[in-house]
């Protein structure tokens, strides 16, 4: 009978993993251990390797869109409002910035949000505990006119200005507005002298054109900027329009009233663009075959002491693109120093080329392709860590781009249902997702013990067959097998450290002993996982 047990439930556990589709897919040792960061629905989660809850923090809002652990332990996040309460409503907007403790009690709620402005995308927290903060505001169709905007490429009667606000968190609910930042203060156009902003826009590449549509119709979502990064070191932020398929970078350093000109702060332009890259013809400095983004998300300068520091890795979706395939690019900024980028007159911005590309086109170039959401991170063990968006698929590639780990959001991003392994993925689409490495200080002194994954059904197959290939060689004895109460373990190597977990993927003990004493726990299928020499391998027991 016992035996009759046992191998029924050995074939349900390997069929599942056979047919596994939501959770974690696959995973090899190589993967980089760390926790993983997103928001789906209402809630953000973190979770292990293994898919296994790590920490979880409800909100009341939908995503809007970004999230960040902070190194206090803090999260930060973005979300949205209904659609319906305000006139600006596009792919990405949001309306309010909340942050959380640990614990998931909501610490500050700041609602920017109207019929004339509304958070959208992304947020930021700075090192001194301020928050950046991107929206959109109104510019109505006499304004628009008058900043130069072609009147027959006005569909919607108003354009969106893109706004940049610094934020110093006031009490629960409020906050002090200590630096602003507006694209609608660095334009030029080349259509009529009559009117604000006119010059020649081949010869200034520091602004942006505002009668380029990149191929689409002047729609008051114009620009679609879909990211915000800060890197602290230049003090600079990088900015991502996915209409016009660039990349931007301009100055924080400046005062409010400075970031409104074409001078001052540390790199004496102003608020005015000091690097660009990814569609030339946006300036009229190349044609459509210089075109290197298509729609892309999340470019930012990867922090010092990675590898590839001070480059800028982004998501390259694809839209656009003929046939529609998505990649993950890194390019050096050509610098004169740190900070101020190289160029010369009547050309495009380098570089010519990426120093890394990423995508596969081994099949169906369509395979990976993703046109909205998404991203790429660059992670300390030199490996890639991808999120592609629509199909809320998150995997990571190695130095020889093989993917050696691979997770499938099981909750719906509208709805909040939950998939059951087995089932396909439905509604999984996620904005970006972010690993956070062990050692990271909103960790320390946190209860990281793993719950269970997200999906219904949940198996843990893939961890549990982990094991690095001279561990998994060595004599390693499990006994007695099945066990009424102490199951023993031998090995050739160090035992450093024993799991045990349940079928439910539940951490329910832990030893440095040789031993494991089950005798309380109920009759049943059982996993232990053991460490020795950073290496791990399962064994299945079989408790009386």
């Amino acid at each position: 009978m016992v035996k009759k047990l046992l191998f029924v439930v050995l074939i349900v556990s390997n069929f599942a993993y056979s047919q596994n589709t939501v959770g974690t897919i696959s995973i090899t040792e190589d993967a980089y251990e760390g926790y993983t960061l997103f928001t789906t629905h209402l809630k953000s989660y973190l979770i292990n390797n293994c898919g296994e809850l790590i920490n979880e923090w409800t909100s009341t809002y939908l995503p809007g869109n970004s999230v960040y652990l902070l190194p206090n332990g803090n999260l930060l996040r973005a979300g949205r409002i209904t659609d319906s309460m305000s006139n600006i409503n596009f792919g990405g907007t949001g309306g309010v910035v909340e942050l959380f403790d640990w614990d998931g009690n909501l610490l500050w709620s700041y609602i920017y949000f109207s019929n004339d402005f509304r958070q959208h995308h992304d947020v930021y927290p700075l090192p001194n505990g301020n928050v950046l903060m991107l929206a959109a505001t109104v510019i109505n169709q006499t304004d628009a006119i008058q900043a130069g905007r072609n009147p027959l490429f006005l569909p919607d009667n108003e354009i969106y200005n893109e706004q940049i606000l610094e934020l110093e968190p006031v009490g629960t609910n409020q906050a002090n507005i200590v630096w602003e930042w507006n694209i609608k203060d660095h334009l030029i156009q080349d259509l009529d002298n009559t009117k604000d902003n006119f010059g020649v826009v081949e010869d200034n590449p520091q602004l942006v054109d505002i009668n380029f549509f990149n191929g689409l119709n002047g729609a008051n979502n114009w620009l679609h900027i879909n990211s915000m990064q800060y890197d602290e070191t230049l003090d600079q932020i990088v900015l991502s329009s996915r209409h016009l398929s660039e990349v931007w970078v301009i100055d924080h350093s400046t005062t409010t009233a400075e970031a409104a000109t074409n001078s001052g702060g540390t790199y004496g332009k102003g608020g005015d663009l000091l690097y660009r890259w990814g569609n030339p013809q946006a300036y009229k400095q190349g044609t459509v075959n210089d075109r290197k983004l298509f729609g892309q998300h999340y470019p930012h300068f990867i922090p010092s002491g990675l590898p590839n520091e001070g480059k800028i890795i982004l998501f390259n979706n694809g839209f656009q693109r003929t046939p529609s395939f998505s990649q993950v690019d890194i390019i050096t900024p050509p610098v004169v120093s740190p900070g101020v980028y190289q160029y010369t007159p009547n050309t495009a911005y380098g570089p010519v080329n990426s120093d890394y590309t990423y995508t596969d086109l081994s099949s169906d170039p369509s395979e990976f392709y993703t046109a909205i959401l998404s991203s790429a991170q660059q992670l300390p063990n030199g490996h890639i860590l991808v999120c592609e968006g629509i199909d809320g698929n998150v995997f990571e590639l190695d130095a020889s781009d093989n993917k050696v780990w691979e997770y499938i959001n099981p909750i719906h991003n509208v709805t909040g249902n939950t998939t059951n392994q087995g089932d396909p993925p439905n509604g999984s689409r996620l904005f970006r997702a972010i690993k956070y490495p062990t050692d990271y200080p909103g960790f320390n002194g946190r209860d990281l013990t793993p719950g269970i994954p997200l999906e219904g059904n949940p198996d843990l197959t893939p961890c549990n067959n982990l094991s690095v290939s001279d561990f998994e060689n060595s004599i390693v004895n499990v006994y007695p097998n099945p066990t009424k109460d102490i199951i023993y373990v031998s090995s050739i190597n160090t035992i450093d450290k024993i799991e045990v977990y349940n079928t439910l993927g539940h951490k329910i003990k832990e030893t440095h002993n040789k031993y494991v004493n089950l005798a309380k726990q109920a009759s049943g299928i059982y996993f232990l996982k053991i460490y020795s020499q950073n290496s791990t391998i399962s064994k299945k027991i079989l408790k009386h």
